[in-house]
């Protein structure tokens, strides 16, 4: 499947009559109707994303997509740019965050080379898929070619695909890439139109002059671009190899009915890509926190999109999405092993 053919099998979830017997049920369960409030909420996002009345319990799934970025060469980083395959080796050993709460949470994750400036030992748990060593320095150039970009896209279309066919049923995807805030804040910029000190954020923890620094690159970048640039002219010319792949990975998911928990900053303005490329890939999104950044806010507000965690975090790596994901099996077991008033004998309320 590439991206056409993903886009074209994007369906909306049909919240008709599958939705009317999920929210009924809910209603039976016993307890006052909407008590457990957000759990009840992503119960019937499952459903309808599944297509089903009761679904399975999910099987998760984080896809960590690693890639460099040439625009670390204008110093917008508190790292250097050797972190990125150095925190790729510690992800395939599993001493990363996102390794330790996937563990926790029963979630499997797979690390992909998308991008990385560096080549890892064959025998390393590292999904290849490199498309290049690094993307360019977005500051003076596209990031990319439209191939490229395409290329990036179909990475994560695939990963959905391998998902489905290994009966995943919940999705979320990670990355890590030194500077690769600032090629997501010009991502959200140029698809948002607004200002690039708006957006850009501290990231890996700039000081107050990295943050200029990061936004004058940005707003240098944007200036390339026309008004109302295409999503797949902005991923070419101000994204990354690794943000292609989790818009990807988003709508291939998609059109297969995969749900997918969304998670920060980075991984917000992948999905407002995939969204602007498939509007009916946004009922298939749920967001797992808010982050840190910024910029996070406004990408959410033009997302129409509620995060279900606020901790303040700011890491990536799919680390907030896995977390959030804990709760959609919550939500699963409250939806499908929680007693109705009339198997457990309890009288219902007579409040009309």
């Amino acid at each position: 499947m590439n991206l056409s053919e993903a886009i074209e099998a994007i369906q909306a979830p049909n919240d008709s009559a599958l939705g009317l017997s999920v929210r009924a049920r809910l209603d039976s369960l016993t307890k006052p109707v909407g008590s457990l409030g957000r759990l009840e909420e992503l119960a019937l996002w499952y459903c309808l994303a599944r297509g089903e009345t009761l679904p399975a319990g999910p099987r998760k799934r984080l896809y960590v997509f690693c890639a460099d970025h040439g625009v670390a060469q204008e110093n917008v980083s508190a790292f250097p740019a050797e972190v990125t395959p150095q925190m790729v080796l510690n992800f395939a050993r599993g001493g990363a965050a996102v390794n330790v709460l996937c563990r926790q949470a029963g979630i499997e994750s797979v690390v992909v080379d998308v991008g990385v400036s560096a080549d890892f030992d064959p025998v390393l748990a590292i999904l290849d898929r490199k498309i290049a060593r690094g993307t360019a320095n977005l500051a003076s150039g596209p990031a990319m070619t439209q191939s490229q970009a395409e290329q990036s896209l179909q990475v994560g279309i695939d990963c959905a695909a391998q998902a489905a066919a290994d009966g995943i049923t919940l999705l979320a995807g990670g990355e890590m890439g030194i500077a690769n805030t600032t090629s997501a804040a010009a991502v959200g910029a140029a698809l948002l139109a607004c200002p690039a000190d708006s957006i850009v954020g501290r990231g890996t923890g700039v000081d107050d002059p990295g943050v200029a620094r990061k936004a004058a690159v940005v707003a240098r970048a944007l200036s390339r671009l026309p008004p109302q640039p295409p999503p797949l002219t902005v991923l070419a010319e101000v994204g990354g190899f690794e943000i292609g792949a989790l818009a990807g990975l988003y709508l291939g998911a998609a059109a297969r009915r995969i749900p997918s928990v969304v998670d920060g900053f980075i991984a917000t303005a992948a999905a407002l890509l995939a969204v602007r490329l498939s509007p009916s890939a946004r009922p298939y999104l749920a967001w797992g926190h808010r982050s840190a950044e910024q910029g996070h806010r406004l990408m959410l507000e033009a997302l129409d999109a509620r995060p279900l965690l606020d901790l303040d975090m700011r890491l990536g790596e799919g680390s907030g999405a896995a977390v959030a994901m804990t709760l959609v099996d919550r939500a699963h077991a409250i939806y499908t092993e929680m007693a109705t008033f009339d198997s457990a004998g309890v009288s219902e309320s007579d409040d009309a």
